[in-house]
């Protein structure tokens, strides 16, 4: 279950590499347009199967213990009650089953925020910065067990810091569109000398910290 799929990225790439029933489930319906639109290409590529659904978080359509693993990647920033969106998934995940939250990391979220205010303040925008401690703990309290930590896209850092920059200007900056064509590149091709630098500045400025938990 990717949890909050955004535009698919975790749930496509889930289809692609495993023989899963791979779902993601998001708010908003044109994010799952776009999904459904990147996803037909590979339709024929996994053996698997590949769902999408309209759901709310504190919500989720799913029998008790029935998930395996769940992805929530970038979403807990988002929504005014987190706690009630752990339960949610501490309810469907199967005992001794998985889940790998990703929020953005504290210092260069709060660059961010003090850059720009509408970087924070548009719609369903992002209302809080998590100190990964204060989310391990809730975590904790909520029933799960951290095996597991590591932070990710510090390339990205310099991207949102521009964004945020130059937010009123950003759909014409020259600079912030070179940027992001490299970003793209980065992703696509994966060069040994990119992967190797980011790899080094992760634990320095990873824009993510990312952590995995289990289900007591």
């Amino acid at each position: 279950l990717d949890l909050g799929c955004g535009e698919g990225r975790h749930c496509i790439n889930a289809y692609l590499h495993e023989n899963i029933i791979s779902i993601g489930v998001d708010l908003s319906f044109r994010d799952l347009q776009a999904t459904m639109q990147k996803f037909e290409p590979f339709a024929s590529m996994g053996q698997g199967k590949f769902y999408l659904q309209q759901v709310n978080a504190d919500k989720l359509p799913f029998a008790d213990a029935s998930i395996d693993k769940i992805i929530c990647s970038e979403v807990l920033e988002h929504i005014e009650d987190y706690s009630i969106v752990l339960a949610e998934i501490y309810r469907v995940l199967k005992p001794n089953g998985l889940v790998a939250i990703s929020v953005p990391r504290y210092w260069p979220e709060k660059i961010c925020w003090w850059l720009s205010d509408a970087y924070h303040q548009v719609q369903g925008g992002h209302i809080r910065i998590f100190k990964s401690k204060t989310l391990k703990q809730s975590l904790t309290n909520s029933g799960f067990i951290l095996y597991k930590r590591h932070w990710a896209h510090a390339l990205h850092v310099p991207y949102w810091w521009l964004k945020c920059l130059f937010w009123k200007s950003q759909d014409n900056s020259r600079l912030i569109k070179l940027y992001h064509r490299f970003l793209v590149w980065d992703l696509m091709q994966k060069p040994w000398l990119t992967k190797t630098l980011e790899k080094c500045l992760n634990p320095v400025m990873g824009k993510s910290v990312v952590m995995y938990f289990v289900k007591q």
